[in-house]
């Protein structure tokens, strides 16, 4: 077999060839090429050539990835390793399958985590490693959010494609039970707001139809909502029922113009706790205004107004028999979902209803009023007067964009309901927009998406959006031919309803979970604010207050001052985060707590220090310099601090940048790594490589990763359980724990030149020794042979008088009979090439594989693994990328690891499951 030199493969070099034919010739329209360089997709910025490495058990093979003689196949049928398809790359199993079938083993892995660059994006342009990770999947998921039709099957449950029969047998059952619901949703929110009963099913079936149809979360089911019940009832009162039927429409075409510009997703920048506290401050103002009807009277003008004169109420119903309908609604509400089934399965809204009207008859309470013809008493919407436009103009603006972020908010959640294919929410923001245009000319209210519909849709087993538009029809025809029963209900009831869900609105597990991320001051302004003035001015304080907390988190740096541990140890003090002018004060007076003449160890764990905070600094310095007292710094972040006694530099960047504020070292700046990630050259200035490099490496140890570690370590006491045994080379360069991402048990190490296993028999060998002790007694799972380039000891082999150059070399007997277990590797490069192969590096990774299968001549090894007890894996690192490739002998390549180990969130988890927060 011919060897061709060859660079370090990566997995690119598959996803970008052109899938081949049987014969191995590529389809038509398509030429392969001999080389070309790409931007690998793990590590963006750096090129790769085409070409590949094939490491065989019996051999080594090396050669240009897509090149191939005339009439030979090329390297992706001799590997069976093809371009996966825009299936595979989009349906992980679908590309396991795929793999499968082409006959290779460890294929299945890789079609199912390659990615491709995305076209017409540069390597080394911005986002291209963003674009190159995550292309294929947003591909996928526009295309399933692009297309008109629906799925066969959306289910919540991740049920398969159904027949058209099973699917629209479930649509219908699931949009009857969400018309139970919403109905008496719909009716309550219409009083609520000061509007015809007929605004509220107006807007019920328009928000299903067209927001149903339209709408880019097909099971999202749209219709009045009581987030808007304050504003609308706040326009009617101001300007009228028909200029209010304006500001809805108005404020449809805003949400159009909203969806067209894309900006779905902006909106959802407003900070969760405005949103809740927005919805607290509703549900609040719906419970006191609802109250005084559920008592027989009606609702003042603003919630302070109705809170105050409530107590008075409650001492004295106007209505006893209304006070006692709508007790006995809130009751049934709350109290029907716990009863067994089949009783529960009737929605609560509609029992509690049902059962008041039906109690209510014998007695004279006010009750639900309709036009006698519903059709004749649409109207159309009115044009302001001129000096109110401004205010309805603000309106608008209110209406678009509470109805907007409601409806997003609603459709995020939906999302996380079903396992089918992701929403649009830009083409979500269309179909609201046009479901408000609409509702708003025919005389309806403003219809948002509603999660409670929505989440009964999903949890029905709705599979399409053909759910959402049956329970639009289902309403028109309620109201054209069931009006007479709904004039039957009383108002008491109505408003009973709408308490529990205004009670519902201030969610307690929401509070805590603000609480804990520190944000219950921004919920309690918007709560606050809603209330006492109005919705806009309640979220735009709300708003006001997370800006400026989350400016204070940013601008406002942590400054701890600790005292001295030991006698004679100086005084800490440890600055995080971003040092500006803000913290000025707080360092001020942080500083001043120690002692005049006490030395100091300052540790600037910072990545930024404006001009005031570093002038504050070296003053400080200076000052204590003066007094005598010693001050170490210890520049622990990236901010520059530049002591008085040294030379300030000259600002890097121009007068543009410093204009503008870039901070030094632009976009492009490497970010400096943490200690125990650098080499010590890069953060002991000054020091000769002494002695003195490693006690500092200690104290730095003890005072930053120490704390760190040391629950771990705890646990470890009793003894060790890795679940590794690494074998790699003793080279410096070469940090296990790092490249493995690792900590403290989790690696057994052996290192040795050349990372070399000896024969079998070899006796009292240390090497032979560990891996017994890893094997047998520790029970180790996994043995890994890490190689790497530049290897020393392979150069020693590679060139046989590379070692006799070095002085004293006649008396090193150790090493040369150490590097004796290194020539199988050489011995298994010249069998398959004929020789040594083109480099070094080459010989290296052949002697990865070589130590594999060193490793499997050893009985206790070949034992373990035969049981299914232990795994081998082959890896090499090269330095100069900071890349590691794993060895796949299924496919005999060297490949990048791309998938990841993190177990994944299951249904129902939070991100709190995930982080332990």
């Amino acid at each position: 077999m011919t060897s061709t030199p060859a660079a370090l493969p990566y997995p690119s070099e598959i996803d970008s060839r052109p899938r081949h034919g049987p014969a191995g010739r590529p389809p038509s329209g398509e030429r392969t090429t001999s080389s070309r360089h790409e931007e690998h997709p793990s590590f963006p910025g750096i090129e790769e050539p085409g070409v590949g490495i094939l490491a065989g058990r019996g051999g080594i093979s090396t050669g240009p990835a897509d090149h191939a003689a005339p009439g030979q196949p090329g390297l992706a049928d001799r590997t069976g390793l093809g371009e996966p398809t825009d299936a595979d790359l989009a349906d992980p199993v679908a590309g396991a399958d795929h793999a499968g079938a082409a006959g290779t083993a460890g294929t299945a892995a890789a079609a199912g985590r390659l990615r491709t660059r995305p076209a017409g994006r540069a390597p080394g342009g911005p986002g291209g490693h963003r674009a190159a990770t995550r292309g294929p999947r947003r591909r996928a998921r526009g295309a399933a959010s692009a297309a008109p039709a629906e799925p066969a099957a959306v289910g919540s449950a991740g049920r398969g494609h159904g027949s058209p029969r099973g699917v629209w047998r479930a649509d219908l059952e699931a949009s009857v039970v969400v018309f139970l619901v919403a109905l008496p949703l719909s009716l309550g929110i219409a009083v609520a707001s000061g509007a015809p009963v007929v605004a509220g099913i107006i807007a019920a079936v328009v928000g299903g139809i067209v927001a149903g149809a339209l709408g880019g979360v097909p099971l999202q089911v749209s219709g009045p909502a009581a987030g808007l019940t304050a504003v609308v009832a706040e326009i009617v009162l101001t300007h009228g029922w028909r200029v209010a039927c304006f500001v809805t429409a108005a404020a449809g075409v805003v949400q159009v113009l909203l969806g067209l510009s894309r900006v779905a997703r902006a909106a959802l920048a407003i900070s969760p706790a405005v949103v809740h506290g927005m919805l607290a401050g509703i549900g609040l103002t719906i419970v006191i205004g609802q109250l005084h009807v559920v008592l027989g009277g009606t609702a003042g003008s603003s919630a302070w107004d109705n809170l105050v004169v409530l107590p008075g109420e409650l001492a004295s119903p106007a209505v006893p028999a209304a006070a006692l309908l709508g007790l006995i609604t809130i009751v049934l509400t709350v109290l029907w979902p716990r009863l067994p089934r089949p009783v529960s399965a009737v929605p609560a809204p509609l029992a509690a209803v049902s059962a008041a009207t039906v109690v209510s008859l014998p007695f004279d309470v006010p009750r639900v009023s309709l036009p006698d013809n519903l059709l004749g008493a649409i109207a159309l919407p009115e044009l302001p007067t001129g000096g109110a436009w401004g205010a309805v103009v603000l309106s608008v603006l209110t209406v678009a964009l509470v109805a907007s972020i409601e409806s997003l908010l609603s459709a995020v959640a939906v999302e996380a309901m079903h396992s089918g294919p992701r929403g649009d929410l830009d083409r979500e923001l269309l179909g609201q927009g046009a479901a408000n245009t609409l509702s708003g000319l025919l005389g309806g209210l403003p219809v948002t998406g509603v999660i409670v519909r929505s989440s009964t849709n999903v949890q029905a087993g709705a599979r399409s959006r053909r759910s959402a538009i049956l329970h639009g029809l289902w309403m028109a025809g309620f109201a054209l031919l069931l009006a007479p029963v709904v004039v039957r209900i009383p108002l008491a009831v109505l408003a009973g309803l709408l308490v529990v869900i205004g009670i519902r609105l201030v969610d307690l597990a929401h509070i805590r979970a603000i609480a804990r991320h520190g944000e219950l001051a921004i919920y309690l302004t918007t709560v606050l604010g809603v209330v006492l003035l109005n919705l806009l001015e309640g979220v735009l304080l709300g708003i006001a207050t997370a800006l400026l907390l989350a400016l204070r988190r940013t601008l406002v740096a942590p400054v701890h001052v600790h005292p001295p541990t030991t006698p004679g140890s100086p005084w800490r003090v440890v600055v995080e985060g971003a040092l500006t002018f803000l913290s000025l004060p707080r360092l001020s007076r942080r500083l001043a707590e120690v002692p005049p003449g006490a030395p100091v160890r300052l540790d600037l764990a910072t990545d930024y220090l404006d001009h005031g905070a570093h002038s504050m600094l070296d003053g400080w310095i200076a000052e204590r310099h003066r007094a005598g007292a010693a001050v170490t710094v210890d520049p622990v972040g990236t901010g520059p601090l530049a002591l008085p006694s040294g030379p300030v530099g000259p600002q890097q960047g121009g007068f543009l940048s410093s204009l503008l504020g870039v901070r030094p070292g632009g976009r492009h700046a490497r970010a400096q790594p943490p200690r125990w990630l650098a080499p010590w050259s890069s953060w002991q200035h000054g020091q000769d490589h002494d002695r003195r490099h490693l006690l500092n490496g200690v104290d730095e140890f003890h005072h930053r990763t120490a704390p760190m570690i040391e629950p771990y370590l705890t646990e470890l006491t009793a003894g060790q359980s890795p679940s590794t045994l690494f074998i790699t080379c003793s080279d410096s360069r070469l940090v296990p724990n790092v490249i493995t991402s690792s900590g403290p048990g989790d690696l057994f190490t052996v290192r040795t030149p050349g990372a070399f296993v000896p024969g079998p028999q070899t006796v009292g060998d240390s090497t032979l020794a560990a891996i017994e002790y890893a094997v047998a007694v520790l029970g180790v799972r996994t043995i890994a042979v890490c190689g790497h380039s530049g290897c020393g000891a392979v150069n020693a082999l590679f060139d046989r008088d590379a070692l006799g150059a070095v002085p004293g070399a006649e008396s090193l007997r150790n090493l040369r009979a150490w590097l004796r277990h290194g020539e199988p590797a050489v011995a298994r490069a010249e069998r398959a090439a004929g020789g040594l192969p083109a480099d070094a590096d080459e010989l290296s990774r052949i002697s990865v594989a070589q130590q594999l299968v060193a490793l499997r001549e050893l009985s206790v090894v070949r034992r373990a693994e035969a049981a299914g007890r232990l795994h081998l894996v082959g890896m090499w690192f090269d330095i100069a990328t900071a890349r590691a490739i794993v060895l796949d002998e299924a496919t005999d390549r060297f490949e990048v690891p791309s998938v990841s180990l993190a177990p994944a969130l299951e249904s129902g988890q939070r991100l709190a499951d995930a982080t332990g927060s």
